[in-house]
């Protein structure tokens, strides 16, 4: 049985630390990779990331495995979370051995950030080493396959998509070569995921199915909302849009950086404009290596790319879907279910 989320990849678990109210709104998501790792890539394609240890996921760089992934609001300093999941793997003997005994490990644990900073009003409430360790025993105490919190949860808590509400949204398919593909976004972008023309989001234009368009007066009474809404809210010098694809496939390092690549077209499909300056747009591919690809077909790996561009865009699409409203003291953001109700 599926559900339809990063989780469906054999052995992947997910967990979130949220904080929200009294200046807190932000939070922190660790991708826990079964014991032993899993081979990993990362691409970067905005302006202004925010990143840890993406220089080893490298293909041309040793490291071949990391046991997880880290997402995480408050932008640079909300980089401090990934502490806290290195100290737990350190507990319990998870990393890269590097001596003779068996708590002589370091363990590479890769992050990228979100601008979410003063959001919830305070701005030096953000993700310390005490949150991503939260968020990773919330990973490991989950069940294999457990459905995965989306919306205003974790490293989405303050995401914002152009003036509307972000989040966390997730996503999976299995092609059928028995492959499974999934993706984990944290949706706060620069810009807007919302056609403001019709009200309809990107994204939706892609999932091959028909679409449903506002009406008109709802539309036109969403668009005063905003406009409303926006004059309350200093637009945020920053954001990113964060995602994690991964697959049960046996991939090379080379082969997942393709993976994560081809992965930021999902993003592009989702969100207009994207990979801004001021955007810092950061994929992480993961592949556990279960299933054997293919090698006497040299285009094998073509439907793994195509399906992870997929899930992004679908995940981009349920993390605004899932999103709630936010009106505090650091802002007031509309989510796109309070704006187009019904719909």
């Amino acid at each position: 049985m599926t559900v339809d989320a990063l989780t469906d990849v054999s052995g992947l678990r997910v967990g979130h630390a949220t904080r929200t109210g009294d200046g807190w709104l932000t939070g922190t998501t660790v991708v826990l990779a079964p014991e032993g790792g899993a081979v990993a890539a990362v691409d970067v394609r905005g302006g202004g990331p925010g990143t840890k240890e993406t220089d080893a996921l490298d293909p041309r760089n040793v490291v071949r495995t990391v046991e997880a992934v880290v997402l995480t609001g408050g932008s640079a300093y909300g980089l401090d979370a990934a502490s806290g999941v290195m100290a737990w793997l350190e507990e319990r003997g998870r990393g890269i051995r590097v001596g003779a005994g068996p708590a002589h490990v370091v363990p590479v644990v890769p992050a990228a950030c979100v601008f979410d900073l003063g959001r919830g009003g305070d701005f030096r409430a953000r993700p310390d080493a005490a949150t991503g360790r939260a968020a990773v025993e919330a990973a490991a105490a989950s069940e294999p396959g457990a459905p995965v919190s989306q919306g205003c949860v974790g490293a989405g808590t303050g995401a914002v998509t152009g003036v509307v509400k972000g989040g966390v949204g997730s996503a999976s398919t299995v092609l059928g070569s028995g492959i499974t593909v999934a993706a984990l976004v944290v949706a706060n972008a620069a810009g807007s995921t919302v056609d403001p023309e019709t009200g309809v989001l990107y994204g939706e234009l892609f999932e091959g199915r028909r679409v449903e368009y506002p009406g008109a007066e709802v539309h036109a009474a969403a668009q005063r909302r905003l406009a409303e809404t926006a004059a309350r809210s200093t637009p945020p010098p920053l954001n990113t849009t964060l995602a994690v694809v991964a697959t049960d496939a046996d991939l090379s390092k080379a082969q997942a950086q393709k993976l994560a690549g081809t992965a930021h077209d999902g993003i592009a499909r989702a969100v207009r404009p994207v990979h801004l300056l001021n955007d810092g747009d950061t994929v992480f591919a993961l592949a556990t290596g279960d299933r054997a690809l293919d090698t006497a077909n040299p285009l094998a790996l073509n439907d793994i790319l195509a399906a992870g561009a997929d899930m992004v865009t679908r995940a981009i699409v349920r993390a605004v879907r899932a999103a709630e409203p936010v009106d505090g003291p650091g802002g007031a953001w509309p989510s796109y279910g309070e704006l187009y109700a019904g719909r």
